[in-house]
């Protein structure tokens, strides 16, 4: 269910950075001076951050988080 829910996640975000609703716009302008589409995007920006953050979170392959070294055995064979 965890997969399915971040996929849909993914599909979601994928479909708001299609910004069709702003394409032919400059007005109005946040902060006086930032055009409404630039101002999407760096907020689009924060919310695909925010689902990076997620992905690792939720999603991270617990065996990349195994640190112990190999046997010393395994060590020397490798070696020339």
């Amino acid at each position: 269910m965890k997969k399915y829910l971040l996929c849909l996640l993914v599909l979601v975000v994928y479909a708001l950075h299609q910004d069709l609703w702003n394409w032919n716009k400059s007005e109005p302008l946040l902060f006086g001076f930032v055009p409404i589409g630039l101002a999407y995007h760096a907020a689009y920006s924060c919310v695909a951050a925010g689902l990076m953050w997620v992905f690792v979170k939720f999603a991270w392959p617990a065996h990349l988080e195994n640190t112990e070294p190999h046997g010393e055995d395994n060590d020397r064979e490798a070696r020339p």
